[in-house]
């Protein structure tokens, strides 16, 4: 994210060490701009420019830093303070910093907590890692159906502070089922002593915490709600997945998907914090695994050695054959990841749409046939742009094909589709275009193989 000036400001001042400068600085930021203008800096120099922010500032300022920065910056203060900055993270952020630590690291911090928040965060711990349980913030407030608005505002003002947002009250009975929501401004709108339950309407919408989180994300968007509360199985609400939650969601799922579809495996740290040895290990795996795939390929190519020593025009078109090919399977494959990621399709949409995707797909192939035949003419003849063409739509559909159909497979094998990446497709399609482009000009210019 490109930083403001007065966040650059800011941090070419700690950089000089400027401190005598630094408290008119941190008046004109908001935390989100102090927190990115100090987490690339040394912990030494975050410490010390922490110790020139009024102290009643750190938490918030904490909470915005990414979970390596907190750690370090936890390590170097005294267990007073850890527990301070600890104490002031809300759960939800307090369970994200827990779960991108070692684990002496976790042991360390969880001995900083107070009795309320160790219970607490072990509990969200005890959570599936993926799951809307370990998302959600156990800060809500409820009210109960019985009372009235009067009642209600009033336990508003007295816990709404301690609550993430008080935005949307949740009816709950004494027992903590859900019931269903109240926005406050119809709370504060309405009279005094009607009964809260006559402002509810309908059924609440609410999600089970065993479930993905990207399932909480999606209803999200789906209600177009701000927060969704989290029940167990017995409709006991448990705690809220706030808007700001899901975007930080969204954001860690598209670029996870956006990895694998790269070929690469999928890291949490930022590409700036990630360590070569850690970059190389998650990139070297698909590279090895497709030099020997490719291998294939140049095995098809020696079975019809023939074909190419009578025509050697072929070899001019070989990599255009090919590279189309993959490039069609790519596309195909990107838009089928992208819209099952987003349920946009689903895995039993396959056969409507690999009817449609085919339908394209000739089109493509056709087109781009129709492109490279009169350059086929040109370099080889009537016979040799008649195989380019033929050749073009071939691979062009089955590349198509494969990109589309991949995604679905390995859904239905209860797999991630992303694993269905670009250079795996383009690995596929090359080897198969090569045995499509040389059968067909085999068949074609009657040539004997071998």
């Amino acid at each position: 994210m490109e930083q403001n000036q007065e966040a650059l400001l800011l941090r070419e001042l700690v950089q000089r060490e400027a401190w005598e400068e630094l408290a008119e600085q941190y008046d004109a930021l908001h935390v989100q701009d102090i927190a990115d203008a100090l987490g690339d800096l040394n912990t030494a120099l975050i410490v010390r420019a922490f110790n020139e922010l009024p102290r009643e500032r750190w938490p918030e300022v904490f909470a915005y830093f990414e979970p390596p920065v907190q750690y370090d910056l936890l390590r170097q203060v005294s267990d007073q303070d850890g527990r301070f900055l600890l104490a002031g993270l809300l759960p939800d952020d307090r369970t994200a910093l827990l779960e991108e630590l070692p684990q002496e690291g976790v042991e360390a911090l969880l001995k900083l907590l107070t009795p309320e928040d160790l219970k607490q965060a072990l509990k969200l711990l005890g959570y599936p890692e993926n799951s809307a349980g370990r998302l959600m913030n156990t800060r809500f407030v409820a009210v109960h159906p019985e009372w009235t608005l009067a009642q209600a505002l009033e336990h508003v003002r007295r816990v709404g502070e301690h609550g993430e947002t008080v935005n949307t009250l949740y009816v709950t009975d004494h027992s903590g089922r859900l019931e269903g929501t109240v926005s406050l401004k119809r709370l504060v709108l309405g009279e005094p002593q009607a009964l809260v339950e006559s402002l509810v309407s309908g059924p609440a919408v609410s999600v089970l915490a065993s479930e993905e989180r990207t399932e909480a994300a999606r209803m999200i968007q789906h209600y177009d709600i701000t927060a969704l509360p989290v029940v167990d199985r017995s409709g006991i609400m448990l705690g809220i997945v706030t808007v700001d939650d899901v975007m930080d969601v969204l954001e860690e799922e598209n670029t996870e998907d956006f990895q694998k579809i790269g070929g690469t495996g999928a890291f949490n740290l930022s590409l700036r914090d990630a360590r070569p040895s850690l970059l190389y290990r998650k990139r070297v795996g698909w590279l090895v695994l497709l030099v020997f795939m490719n291998i294939f390929g140049g095995a098809s190519i020696a079975y019809f050695e023939d074909t190419i020593e009578a025509v050697i025009a072929l070899v001019f078109f070989l990599p255009l054959i090919v590279d189309s090919g993959g490039n069609a399977g790519s596309q195909s494959a990107t838009l089928m990841v992208r819209a099952l990621a987003t349920g946009d399709v689903q895995a039993r949409d396959w056969l409507k749409l690999w009817g449609k995707e085919l339908g394209v797909a000739t089109a493509l192939g056709v087109t781009m046939g129709l492109a490279v035949w009169g350059l086929g003419l040109w370099r080889g003849g009537p016979e040799v742009g008649t195989v380019v063409a033929l050749s073009m739509v071939a691979v062009v559909i089955f590349g198509s094909m494969i990109g589309m159909l991949l995604p679905f497979l390995l859904t239905r094998l209860n797999f991630d589709p992303a694993t269905a990446s670009a250079p795996l497709i383009t690995s596929i399609a090359d080897i198969c275009g090569i045995l499509i482009y040389f059968s067909i000009a085999t068949a074609l210019l009657t040539i004997p193989v071998g």
